[in-house]
């Protein structure tokens, strides 16, 4: 499945942006600089964004980073990663490739990391989803903050209804027209509706070890920031 997954995102990164920003009517860049403001208050001295894509959120968080912090970037797309780096804070940015699910990091190395619109490309299934946190879990310092931006359910029915089908009628076709790949966008339109709400990814956060677990709908609950922590008994 991670192999099927690696090869529609190596299909799109000249276009994938721009798809992101269509779909959106442009609310990703804003729910974006929103969790990297959120993120940047972790403090420390290293931030990592995993699953990083084109590095739009490693970019942001590169910006807020003050003086004495790394920001590192890690994707399993070698072209994605090439777009991340071809950014004009990319290079700011120490870049990795990898797979989340074995990260090439020491236990207890990162004091934040952050993961936007990727995390529902990694629910394979629910317990692949908890490994995977807790692998961010290991590489977090204790007190680490992990923000995660993404998709979510909004909680009123009939907002919830004309969500599904927005994405139903039109992520697939625009997607399609603007990067050429059917695949892809078949793929994307394919997880949205699946995904979890906000209170039960909570819940699998949980699952994992994290907690001091807050989250904060946006867009009716379209999409939601969630905040959590690794505790500092470990």
């Amino acid at each position: 499945m991670s192999k099927r997954i690696q090869n529609i995102f190596s299909e799109v990164p000249e276009t994938y942006e721009r798809v992101n920003h269509v779909l959106t009517m442009g609310l990703d860049i804003l729910w974006r600089r929103k969790a990297a403001k959120m993120a940047a208050m972790a403090g420390g001295t290293r931030w990592i964004d995993v699953c990083s894509g084109t590095g739009e959120m490693a970019a942001l968080l590169s910006r807020h980073a003050k003086n004495g912090i790394d920001v590192y970037a890690t994707d399993f797309s070698f072209p994605m990663l090439g777009k991340a780096r071809g950014k004009p804070e990319g290079k700011d940015i120490r870049v990795f490739l990898s797979d989340i699910k074995k990260l090439p990091f020491h236990d207890n190395t990162f004091d934040l990391i952050t993961i936007s619109f990727a995390t529902r490309n990694i629910n394979v299934s629910r317990e692949i989803l908890i490994k995977s946190f807790q692998e961010f879990y290991r590489v977090l310092k204790p007190e680490g903050r992990f923000v995660n931006l993404e998709t979510s359910q909004p909680s009123f029915w009939i907002f919830k209804k004309l969500f599904h089908l927005y994405v139903k009628l039109l992520v697939r076709p625009l997607g399609r027209a603007i990067s050429g790949s059917d695949a892809g966008y078949a793929y994307l339109s394919s997880t949205i509706p699946r995904f979890y709400p906000a209170e039960e990814l909570a819940g699998i956060l949980r699952l994992a070890g994290f907690d001091k677990i807050r989250f904060q709908r946006m867009m009716l609950g379209a999409a939601a920031i969630h905040v959590s922590m690794k505790g500092d008994y470990f």
